[in-house]
């Protein structure tokens, strides 16, 4: 949910300081009045946004979910009939999310099951449909992949792209379009290793 630097709504400042403090601290460790602080308002005007903690961090992952899967089938209506084209601007959109939204990252690895159920369901959902759209266009791009072995690649590629919380201080990457570049190659050789291993 790259959220916007430019004229952020007081309702969005909010959600972008609630993912920054509960990725620091944990969901737990940050009360309402921090959060308040950050974005310049008190604890209880918050709930003039928002009903509480829970409704924050349920807004939080369902809606970067739904801008994944939103996204990725922008960027495979605007590419259509290129395959190769439609997997290069899948794994750009979803490096933009990992350099961009590293929080995001971090607060779903630790409280997707602070969730309520139906709210963690949809996660869920939103997220398979995201897998089954990037496995449709890998298996396009190398046909010899056979399903599963096309969807096992998908996944270890999210968590290759996922894994930016972890890359260390920002002074000792390569810079974004660096990590970005490296990112992108990286996940274009993870598909074609699983498909130069594929039987065929």
């Amino acid at each position: 949910m790259a959220i916007r630097t430019d004229a952020l709504t007081r309702r969005e400042q909010i959600l972008k300081e609630a993912a920054r403090l509960f990725a620091e601290r944990g969901f737990h460790g940050v009360g309402v009045d921090e959060i308040g602080a950050a974005v310049g308002i008190s604890g209880p005007g918050l709930y003039r946004h928002f009903a509480g903690k829970d409704a924050m961090l349920a807004e939080l992952l369902v809606g970067i979910s739904e801008q994944l899967l939103t996204g990725g089938k922008r960027r495979a209506a605007e590419a259509a009939g290129n395959p190769g084209a439609v997997l290069d601007s899948l794994v750009e959109g979803h490096i933009d999310f990992a350099l961009d939204d590293r929080p995001l990252i971090t607060l779903h690895d630790r409280e997707l099951d602070r969730l309520r159920d139906s709210d963690r369901k949809l996660v869920r959902q939103l997220q398979r449909q995201y897998v089954e759209l990037w496995v449709a266009v890998v298996r396009e791009v190398y046909p010899d992949l056979a399903e599963p072995a096309a969807r096992a690649a998908v996944h270890a590629v999210f968590g290759l792209l996922n894994s930016t919380p972890h890359l260390g201080r920002p002074g000792a990457l390569p810079g974004r379009a660096g990590t970005a570049a490296l990112l992108h190659r990286m996940a274009r050789g993870a598909f074609e290793a699983a498909a130069v291993s594929a039987p065929g």
